[in-house]
């Protein structure tokens, strides 16, 4: 299920900087009082507004790297332009190139200049343990797919409050929906598990998150924004249409 595109959502840059609020494992309130100037996603995403932004939020010391957060908003605008993104203001960034142990789920919010959060996140039990260096897009395989997806609705299901996702790269993640690949809270997505285990707790190919913030990121995201998941896999980079485009 696509949403289309509004006529009057945009990016938008806010004209003086803003503090970044870091929200480690809770929600981040906006921040009222600034108003966001409208700006063309396509004039917005260059390389220089990259860095400057990258910066600003100080993605790096939560863990992210450049080159990731250069092909999140890469193929935010490439979506954007196809008209599948209701809200271009919000991005989630899910960073497989980091182990499960560190917070690599990022929200964020990139007309305010907020992170809005920053937590643990799970991939598939077979997609590796601490790693997650196997994928797949076949149902039954119990395996993260990468690439890039538009939150769909929520529902409630077997994990309880959940959001639907519909991925936008063929043969890469297409099958979310008959995979049934969602966002959903789950209880081994804690640090418990990280310290019994010595990794997080997998799922069964869904981007599972901690119950203590599932509801509040589903409902941030939810219905028309950008999801990417992020893998250094090369056999992805080669395939994607939407970073190869």
């Amino acid at each position: 299920m696509h949403f289309l595109k509004k006529p009057a959502t945009l990016f938008a840059i806010v004209s003086a900087s803003i503090l970044c609020v870091f929200a480690t494992d809770k929600n981040s309130s906006g921040n009222a009082g600034h108003k966001p100037v409208a700006v063309s996603a396509e004039k917005r995403i260059t390389a220089e507004n990259n860095a400057a932004l990258f910066s600003e939020l100080h993605l790096s010391d939560a863990g992210m790297n450049q080159t990731v957060f250069n092909s999140a908003l890469q193929g935010l605008k490439k979506l954007d332009s196809t008209g599948v993104i209701a809200n271009d203001s919000v991005i989630t960034i899910i960073d497989f190139s980091q182990p499960s142990d560190k917070k690599r789920l990022y929200v964020l919010n990139l007309a305010s200049k907020q992170l809005l959060f920053n937590t643990l996140v799970a991939h598939g039990r077979n997609s590796g343990k601490l790693w997650t260096n196997s994928f797949s897009n076949s149902l039954s395989s119990l395996k993260s797919s990468p690439g890039f997806y538009v939150t769909g609705e929520t529902y409630m299901g077997d994990n309880g409050y959940s959001l639907r996702l519909d991925g936008e790269e063929k043969n890469i993640n297409d099958n979310a929906r008959a995979r049934s690949i969602v966002m959903h809270g789950a209880p081994y997505v804690d640090e418990s598990s990280i310290n019994a285990l010595g990794f997080l707790g997998r799922s069964w190919g869904c981007p599972a998150i901690p119950l203590s913030l599932h509801k509040a990121i589903i409902n941030t995201i939810k219905d028309g924004t950008c999801l990417f998941i992020y893998s250094s896999d090369k056999n992805y980079k080669r395939r994607s249409t939407v970073l190869n485009s």
